[in-house]
């Protein structure tokens, strides 16, 4: 018979599981890449900090790139570049990213949702530098006369004023090459998303009386918006860190413009580092460490607001 005492029966004692060695090496191999992860994060941090405080105690005057310009004068420009060309980009490439998400998901036959998700996936995998090379020798000449119609029927728009560049190679040409570059990115991820919508939502949206596009507003996008919004904070982060294709196509000035066709362009941090760092020494290699530095705290910036979106939309699953 079991034995009671005053405060009640006695519990059983924890039976504590065995752990195998194979449970033993994946739980350290784990938590190893973890470690790693934050190690390699934390490296990179304090080599770009320790790197670029010469750029800020050392006078502008002794700078060889400053040329008497503040360090805030001179990344301001790079900065406004960087963040004006990823927008561009993204506002370009979201839409249609979407709708081939879309359409591969939802409205595509099997065997032709299949062909194009390999096509859009081996785009993915083209070099930057051809990017850069077919956007400087080929794009760039291609929409120049389309650049000289919205200049003459859109000029009023300050966007499109000012006087057209004779190449062709304006900060627009360049967003349409980032554009390109990040479609297959956020066109695979809108695709799994849209694929993991539950069926049961779809099929209610159906047999309420809805059209396949009606279906596709009230389930399809609502549930993957967190994940809509992740790719294109995703491609976003790809955008800004672009170095080879901005720099082959761009005609760079470092000025603060919005204007889209003209000769004169503000220009990007990685291409100006790209095209500076070769020639760069002393604190000239301090202040091009300083530019990567702040490129870093943007990126980190964009993906942490992505993150905060993404979790306020934690809470909507298929289970719900």
């Amino acid at each position: 018979m079991a034995t009671t005492t005053d405060a009640g029966p006695e519990a059983p004692a924890k039976i504590h599981a065995k752990k195998r060695p194979g449970d033993l090496v994946f739980s350290g191999t784990a938590l190893g890449a973890g470690i790693i992860i934050l190690a390699v994060l934390a490296a990179v941090t304090i080599f770009l900090v320790i790197e670029s405080i010469p750029a800020f105690t050392t006078p502008s005057d002794e700078n060889p790139l400053l040329k008497g310009q503040t360090f805030l004068e001179y990344t301001w420009p790079l900065v406004f570049g960087t963040i004006w060309s990823s927008i561009l980009a993204l506002v370009m490439a979201a839409p249609v990213a979407i709708g081939i998400a879309l359409f591969i998901s939802h409205y595509a036959p099997r065997r032709a949702a299949a062909v194009l998700g390999y096509i859009i996936d081996l785009l993915a995998a083209v070099p930057s530098v051809v990017f850069g090379l077919w956007g400087g020798l080929v794009l760039a000449g291609f929409v120049q006369p389309f650049y000289v119609w919205l200049n003459t029927y859109l000029g009023w728009i300050p966007l499109f004023s000012g006087q057209v560049s004779a190449t062709g190679r304006t900060i627009l040409t360049a967003a349409l090459v980032l554009a390109i570059m990040v479609l297959p990115i956020m066109t695979a991820i809108c695709r799994e998303v849209f694929l993991q919508t539950p069926v049961l939502h779809e099929e209610a949206a159906l047999a309420l009386g809805a059209t396949r596009w009606e279906m596709i507003k009230m389930a399809v996008l609502p549930f993957a918006r967190g994940g809509m919004v992740s790719a294109a904070m995703l491609a976003l982060g790809r955008a800004l860190g672009e170095t080879m294709a901005v720099t082959m196509v761009l005609s760079v000035s470092g000025v603060v413009t919005f204007e889209l066709l003209t000769a004169t362009n503000p220009t990007t941090i990685p291409a100006n580092i790209a095209l500076q760092f070769p020639e760069a020494y002393g604190t000239g290699v301090s202040l091009l460490i300083a530019t990567g530095l702040v490129l870093f705290v943007v990126t980190f910036a964009v993906n942490a607001i992505a993150r905060w979106i993404v979790n306020r939309r934690a809470e909507f699953s298929g289970a719900n």
